[in-house]
């Protein structure tokens, strides 16, 4: 499998097993959303579009584009509205140029009326000032220098047509030369007349039209209410899968059985199922505190993973036997032995009553070739464990769960062996299964027992 379907399968454990804190925390989320709607005020929007008749290039399309958000025109627009702080302003204003020398002004208000009126009066700034900057004015006196310009160029041109016929008509040196250079005057006239032509429709660039007054608004600008919401919902779920991912990944808590082995200072003798109930992955407590966890979810583990399916009960119970097995071969006679739990490992537990029960079933326990060895439960604790003195038993078998335990806490169950004087003869990991609807196999195995003893000796000492 690879990484990522690895980590996908991890956010839907998340998801599937804490979706009420997820639930929780983008409510949330969506109520810091809300809050923060309440305390910026809304605003709308709206635009209005001017047409820039004739060819432009793009970097003229900007210039534009940069006078009409300019600070003159946002200061007379303000002006003219009679609005204060006009400086202010130059925030909720913007332009852009689109296809077809299109230049659409856009202003930003707290009401959809001040809004249209903010955009009416900006594009009605920005087209008499363009045109003041272009030179379109109502003075018919600068309207009628380039027509001027070009009526003395025809007469200039007539004049030299004149002067070229009156020169000698001979073939003198004086009158070929005469006639050369008043030819090459008037075609340099003629060029500067045609220049002054398409110069002429540049200058009718400013002449702009505007495409119609801005449409009144009829919703909020972005970030509306509803997005700000939305925004915090999933902000908030989105922090709390990655705090769930940070926090697996941090964990150092041991879950491969050769690590728990090598933690304890001994052998694995074998792993065993332990049918899955709910229960078991609930910490024990009572409490508004535990009500607290019991709603958001936080009784259950996420991070283990999903149970896989348990064979039968006949597969099961070959298991615990195999691990007797593994014990009596292990040992040279008969032996008493401690079976240590930590608190809190439900599954442990459970898993530790099947091993005593089957022990206690074994065909010929007095046998000292084939006896399974005496089993009893202790349970420690895992920050300050103690396991009892020397009595009638001669080693200690460790039954835990993984990833449970780091691997100090289990480096401390181990010297508190080694200080009763006690060899950690084995290390037996129980694993959750879930179990199929069918008959067991075999003989029954009665475990409410062992688990009494297990509560009966959780206290520790040597009963």
């Amino acid at each position: 499998m690879s990484d990522d379907s690895i980590r996908l399968v991890t956010i839907g454990r998340i998801i599937r097993r804490r979706w009420r804190l997820l639930t929780a925390l983008a409510m949330v989320g969506a109520l810091v959303g809300y809050g923060i709607s309440l305390l910026l005020p809304p605003r709308y929007t709206a635009s209005a579009s001017v047409l820039l008749p004739g060819q432009w290039e793009e970097r003229e399309l900007l210039t534009q584009v940069d006078i009409a958000t300019s600070s003159t025109v946002v200061d007379r627009a303000a002006a003219t509205l009679g609005w204060t702080g006009g400086s202010g302003l130059r925030d909720r204003v913007s332009a852009k140029a689109a296809d077809g020398n299109i230049i659409t002004v856009s202003g930003t208000a707290d009401t959809p009326r001040r809004a249209q009126q903010l955009a009416d009066q900006l594009v009605h700034q920005f087209v008499t000032f363009a045109a003041r900057l272009a030179g379109d004015s109502a003075d018919p006196e600068a309207a009628a220098r380039p027509e001027a310009l070009r009526q003395a160029v025809v007469q200039t041109s007539r004049r030299i047509s004149e002067l070229s016929e009156a020169a000698d008509p001979g073939r003198t040196v004086e009158s070929v030369q005469t006639r050369t250079e008043l030819a090459k005057l008037r075609t340099a006239l003629q060029e500067a007349s045609n220049k002054l032509d398409q110069a002429a429709p540049a200058t009718t660039k400013a002449t702009m039209v505007v495409m119609g007054p801005a449409t009144r608004p009829a919703g909020e600008a972005p970030p509306t209410r509803r997005q700000l919401i939305a925004a915090g919902a999933v902000l908030f779920f989105l922090l709390a899968v990655v705090g769930h991912l940070t926090a697996a990944r941090m964990s150092r808590r041991l879950r491969a059985e050769p690590e728990i082995a090598a933690a304890l200072g001994s052998a694995l003798l074998g792993t065993v199922d332990v049918p899955d109930e709910r229960s078991a992955h609930r910490p024990a407590g009572r409490g508004p505190r535990a009500r607290i966890r019991w709603l958001l979810g936080l009784d259950v583990r996420w991070d283990l993973p999903t149970p896989r399916t348990s064979a039968d009960e006949a597969g099961r119970q070959f298991r615990y036997r195999r691990v007797c097995a593994r014990l009596r071969d292990q040992l040279p006679s008969p032996r008493r032995l401690l079976v240590i739990v930590p608190y809190g490992d439900e599954i442990a537990r459970r898993a530790a009553g099947r091993l005593v029960a089957e022990a206690q079933g074994d065909a010929s326990p007095s046998s000292s070739s084939r006896g399974y060895p005496a089993l009893r439960v202790v349970g420690v604790s895992v920050d300050r464990p103690m396991v009892p003195d020397l009595d009638h038993e001669s080693g200690v078998l460790v039954v835990l769960s993984a990833g449970n335990w780091t691997r100090e806490e289990l480096a401390g169950i181990a010297e508190a062996c080694v200080d009763a004087q006690h060899e950690v003869v084995g290390v037996v990991v129980a694993s959750v299964v879930r179990a199929l609807p069918t008959r067991s196999a075999g003989r029954p195995r009665d475990a409410a027992a062992p688990a009494l003893a297990v509560r009966a000796d959780a206290t520790g000492g040597a009963g």
